[in-house]
């Protein structure tokens, strides 16, 4: 019989369980240690009773280490960053002007083999290089290489005449080489991607290194936000080489829903490492890039720019109404109040037609609440999935494009517990920095680089923050019986951080090391690794 693993003891200052409700960091009893055989708990307690039950066992003590349920980022992009790892980073602090973003563009559009693309991401216009790049400006580089700048928000580019063309589109029609929407992600993440793509040994080996930045933060599970079937296969492939040491829970581009579902698969297919769960569609733009649809227009600009919806409703409606009724969960892009309420005026019809409680929705990002929203999201039997570093990483534009007292209907971690709304943790990386110590400080703190408070009402406790990084991101999901809280009969997913998040200053949050992270039972990356 194959062996299931060792039979562990690991003990600390003090575990975290998480076991209880948002807000309390356990059931209320003392816990400092767990005991582990294979890659999965089996009992909790003090360290003395635990040796006193397993005798045997091998025990690791980690001092005064602090334990943790393993990060899980419910939102980010880990498939479409493995594509990029050697792209430009514009947002890297060496870019703060036009000039030099320009500079390094050429340098390499210069080294470029013929036909081959330039690629850049990361795109600030508010920071790394102040005004919009143009069409014009990256045709005045030279050369014939297509070259794509992608936004920091990830939500549009700009091409310059050979990538256009490429694309089948007319540079006379796209005078600013702007593409954004549906349009850029046919271009970039799809099956049909125009740009060149990694092979499957270069695809599997960026994702080795992202899960190694990963597991440095804590991060044991993510939740890939927009997969493709291929890039399913190649999950598929890195599970199969045993290359995949991060939990993936996969959304599938909605597009593909009918040929998933006809088939029978759908939310909740796959195993602890990597599963589907269920379909990502689109209301409106992105936070991060001006474009989110509002009820009132940006606090910047004119009085007619409510931002934009870049699905129909009636697409999106049909969408929605076919993944329902198959029993699979939706998980819909909706950022702005505008875009809130769309989305609930189909979800509301959808069910008052075909009831299907138990069956919960997702709203990404769910970012800008209006009055009365919130106790819909919470009648509409919807979890929510928002920012959690978007105060760090986009503090000024916020104050300047939102205005303050929007802010403080934004990221509504608070609005939305209080309202007992299933609440996920989410960086949408690289849209954001994916380390969740720095969710953790947002959460609780609001506090923006510049020392600014953001939308102070917002704020949280650190046992809540901690909360929805872990239990609450396991929830949401779909996957609480297995992960997000350390008990027996849940997965063997952990990390020890050197303090302990619910008794430092908020402040320093974002400062706390992390000393060891674990998943499965198996140390995936240490301190000593740095």
């Amino acid at each position: 019989m194959e062996s299931v693993g060792p039979l562990r003891i690991v003990s600390a200052r003090r575990v975290h369980t998480m076991a209880g409700a948002p807000g309390t960091a356990g059931t209320g009893r003392e816990v400092t240690a767990l005991a582990t055989l294979g890659e999965w708990i089996v009992a909790t307690g003090t360290a003395a009773e635990l040796r006193s039950r397993f005798p045997g066992a091998e025990h690791v003590d980690h001092g005064r280490g602090v334990v943790v349920p393993g990060f899980n980022d419910a939102h980010q992009h880990l498939g479409d960053l493995a594509d990029g790892l050697d792209h430009l980073d514009l947002g890297a602090p060496r870019f703060r002007d036009r000039a030099s973003a320009l500079a390094a563009l050429a340098a390499r559009i210069g080294e470029a083999a013929p036909g081959q693309w330039v690629r850049a991401h990361r795109y600030d216009e508010t920071r790394t290089t102040p005004g919009v790049l143009t069409r014009a400006e990256l045709d005045s580089l030279g050369g014939t290489a297509p070259v794509l700048v992608t936004h920091v928000s990830d939500h549009s580019a700009v091409l310059n005449s050979p990538a256009l063309r490429l694309a089948g589109l007319d540079p006379e029609r796209v005078p600013d080489g702007r593409v954004h929407g549906p349009e850029l992600f046919r271009l970039l993440w799809s099956d049909e991607a125009i740009v060149d793509r990694p092979s499957a040994d270069g695809w599997i080996a960026g994702v080795r290194r992202l899960t190694g930045r990963y597991h440095a933060a804590g991060i044991t599970s993510v939740g890939d936000a927009l997969v493709s079937p291929g890039q399913l296969r190649l999950y598929q492939e890195a599970r199969r080489r045993g290359e995949l040491t991060v939990r993936v829970n996969a959304l599938i581009d909605a597009t593909h829903a009918d040929d998933f579902l006809t088939l029978g698969v759908g939310s909740g297919f796959g195993d602890s490492w990597l599963r589907i769960g269920g379909f990502k569609a689109f209301v409106d733009g992105a936070v991060a890039g001006h474009s989110c649809l509002l009820e009132q227009p940006f606090s910047d600009s004119g009085p007619a720019d409510h931002g934009e919806q870049v699905t129909p409703t009636e697409e999106l409606y049909a969408l929605f109404e076919r993944v329902h009724r198959a029993g699979s969960v939706m998980a819909v892009h909706a950022n702005g109040d505008r875009a809130i309420g769309v989305l609930l005026d189909i979800v509301e019809s959808v069910r008052a037609a075909l009831p299907r409680p138990g069956l919960v929705h997702r709203i990404e990002h769910c970012t800008v609440l209006g009055p009365g929203l919130a106790a819909r999201i919470k009648a509409a039997e919807l979890a929510a999935v928002p920012f959690g570093s978007y105060i760090t990483a986009h503090g000024a534009k916020l104050l300047q494009w939102y205005g303050s007292e929007r802010l403080h209907r934004m990221f509504p971690h608070r609005t939305l517990l209080d309202h007992a709304i299933p609440v996920a943790g989410a960086s949408d990386h690289s849209a954001a920095p994916c380390e969740p110590l720095i969710a953790l400080r947002d959460m609780v703190t609001r506090t923006s680089p510049d020392g600014v408070v953001l939308g102070g009402s917002q704020r949280i406790t650190a046992a809540e923050a901690l909360w929805i990084q872990t239990a609450g991101s396991a929830t949401v999901a779909g996957e609480s019986s297995l992960k997000g809280s350390l008990t027996p009969g849940r997965l063997a997913d952990f990390v020890v951080l050197e303090d302990d998040p619910l008794t430092v200053d908020p402040a320093g949050l974002a400062e706390i090391g992390v000393r060891e992270t674990v998943v499965g039972g198996v140390t995936r990356w240490t301190s000593g690794d740095r």
